[in-house]
């Protein structure tokens, strides 16, 4: 199957007078099931529609915008597979130079938040045209929402964008609705009953209904309070089964989000993933060296979506959802057959996974009928008891992947949880985990050790992640590899104080674990951990949240995860200090790191003269009387 037309010349090859869609897109073409934009262009293509993809175009002046003319029924806008300011950005708000989804893989290619720029570009050359914005960025800001770049609360970005309707979530099912009803000559207003949409109306036209209403734009921008309990608001109503309609004043006008689509269920998930996808970027990108971003995924196998596991710091919950959904094992066995008959395939599958790769069951019998709990986790702290846990079918799958003539090897590369895993009671998926799915590096995200941190990020406490390296290793003996579990831990969580950070490194000194790589904390739109960031309030309980927001002990924080490195030495005293941790300075073995140069133990201050690194009193306590006696 070809790619889609990417310019008006591509249009005319096809024989088309013109297109139904255009969808924009702030990264490079890629024709992979991994990206949300080839997914929604391959699935509008299939159900019949005519589909140009403009990708990155110049922003800078109209002529891409353009070449295609007006068409025939709107235009969708995305981001791209990441929020543009997270992609252009570093924590530290520094421009990034690369960027895995440009050809090329260099930054630059698109405007910051993206979706907004080219959606005011098309509403200013097709004033009455359709404008559906979609993906992470858009959903995630579809309400009024902190901006850590700018470090202010920006309105929804539909009121910024000019764009008509927001498609929230994954988007497949309203996509189809909106494509249908306006292929059929219906106006914007009538879509406005769709599941999994955003739309706004003048306050004065609004219909009053049954609803959640949101403190407004106004007084979340003013009000850190009313910020904290809208935060909570939002995501307690991101349940397909008991979300009810929300709505958030902005001015003169109402934001309306209706209720979440229901997620697709097996038999549609495995209709989107037998769509004609290349599996790889058009011609015109080789001359740059490609798209970087397609290479992890190439040969990878997505089993699941949706992740009940909930992280406070995740956006999975506000974007995909907690509800988990699954592909048939024969869509996932036809997949990767079908990749036997590509040149690049070697024989491994990279990932068979998902944003949870171990999930294949809802949560409980009950929340099929009654919707994820509102305010309660189905892992942390504790696994809830009517939590279902089981590894049969996913496990079924991989043995007969692994059975496939022509396939090598099957890894599993996204998040494994560690702590569902650790409650089955069956331990044929962990040893087979170990003995056959990893190639020599297990990533699992324990994030924290210190339990007031982790309540904070909505994870389980650390003895989990301990009982649970203590069965892999023992069954990495048995198995005679060499194999080792890689945790992903983060910095400046809000909650985690230097004494916190300290605690880490001590557990990091402890477990023998040097990361190479640590990530701070990013505060992106739509996170309840990005809420507690804002407004230093956590929004289940409105109780205040410490948070390191400065440079200085960010930094801290961070070279603590990686007290080994001597160049971090200095930040580390410095934290330690702060800390009150003298007694990590020296040459002890509990100690983290030994003293400057001129510095004794615990960090002081050498001295010339004693050696105990402490200031003394060197006046002459006897002067004054010796002074008396010469005068008599």
């Amino acid at each position: 199957m070809a790619f889609l037309p990417m310019n008006a010349s591509e249009v005319k090859e096809r024989g088309w007078d013109g297109v139904d869609f255009v969808y924009v897109c702030g990264d490079s073409y890629v024709d992979h099931p991994s990206f949300g934009s080839a997914i929604i262009t391959r699935l509008l293509e299939d159900c019949g529609y005519k589909v140009a993809f403009l990708a990155q175009p110049d922003w800078k002046n109209d002529d891409d915008f353009k070449q295609f003319g007006k068409p025939k029924l709107g235009f969708f806008v995305s981001a791209g597979n990441i929020d543009s300011m997270v992609a252009h950005y570093t924590v530290a708000k520094r421009k990034r130079s690369d960027d895995a989804y440009t050809a090329g893989g260099k930054n630059g290619k698109r405007p910051d938040r993206a979706v907004t720029v080219y959606s005011n570009i098309i509403r200013r050359l097709y004033p009455d045209s359709p404008i559906i914005i979609g993906g992470l960025e858009a959903s995630l800001r579809r309400f009024a929402h902190y901006d850590y770049w700018l470090d202010d609360v920006m309105p929804s970005v539909l009121f910024d964008s000019k764009a008509d309707i927001i498609s929230y979530g994954m988007g497949e099912l309203q996509t189809i609705e909106i494509a249908k009803r306006l292929s059929e000559g219906y106006s914007v207003e009538s879509l406005y009953d769709i599941r999994g949409i955003c739309y706004k109306v003048k306050t004065e036209d609004y219909t009053p209904m049954s609803v959640v209403e949101l403190p407004s734009y106004e007084r979340v921008k003013e009000n850190k309070r009313d910020y904290a309990q809208a935060a909570r608001k939002e995501l307690e109503q991101a349940d397909a089964v008991r979300g009810k309609t929300l709505i958030q004043r902005h001015g003169s006008y109402i934001l309306v989000q209706n209720p979440p689509m229901p997620p697709l269920d097996t038999k549609q998930l495995d209709y989107i993933y037998s769509l004609p996808y290349e599996r790889w970027y058009p011609k015109c990108y080789e001359k740059a060296g490609g798209v970087p971003g397609v290479e992890e995924v190439l040969f990878s196998i997505t089993h699941n979506r949706g992740c009940f596991g909930a992280c406070n710091f995740c956006s999975l919950a506000f974007h995909q959802g907690r509800a988990v959904t699954v592909r048939s094992e024969e869509s996932i066995i036809n997949e990767a057959k079908s990749f036997l008959k590509n040149p690049r395939f070697k024989g491994c599958i990279s990932d068979v996974g998902g944003p949870t790769a171990n999930f294949r069951l809802p949560s409980c019998e009950k929340q099929k009928k009654l919707g994820l709990c509102k305010n309660r986790r189905c892992l942390a702290p504790t696994p809830c008891p009517n939590m279902q846990v089981s590894h049969t079918e996913y496990l079924d799958i991989l043995r007969k992947l692994r059975n496939i003539d022509g396939i090598k090897k099957v890894f599993i590369r996204s998040g494994i949880r560690f702590d569902y895993l650790m409650e089955d009671e069956n331990d044929e998926f962990i040893t087979e985990l170990v003995n056959y799915h990893i190639s020599g590096q297990l990533r699992v995200a324990p994030e924290h050790c210190s339990a007031a941190v982790l309540d904070k990020m909505g994870k389980p406490h650390i003895e989990t992640y301990k009982k649970f390296c203590k069965k892999f290793y023992s069954l990495t003996e048995k198995a005679h590899k060499e194999q080792y579990v890689v945790p992903y831990l983060m910095s400046s969580h809000p909650g985690s104080t230097m004494k916190d950070a300290v605690e880490l490194a001590l557990f990091c000194k402890r477990e023998g674990i040097h990361p190479k790589q640590v990530q701070d904390f990013y505060p992106t739109p739509g996170t309840i951990s990005t809420a507690m960031f804002y407004t230093e309030l956590d929004p289940y309980t409105l109780e205040p949240v410490y948070v390191p927001k400065s440079e200085s002990e960010k930094a801290m924080q961070r070279a603590l995860l990686q007290y080994f490195i001597p160049e971090n030495k200095p930040l580390v005293i410095k934290a330690l200090i702060k800390a009150g941790r003298r007694d990590l300075i020296g040459s002890d073995k509990k100690c983290l790191v030994t003293p400057l140069a001129g510095q004794t133990a615990g960090g002081y201050k050498k001295d010339s003269s004693n050696n105990t690194g402490r200031k003394k009193n060197n006046k002459d306590k006897y002067a004054k009387y010796r002074r008396k006696n010469k005068k008599k």
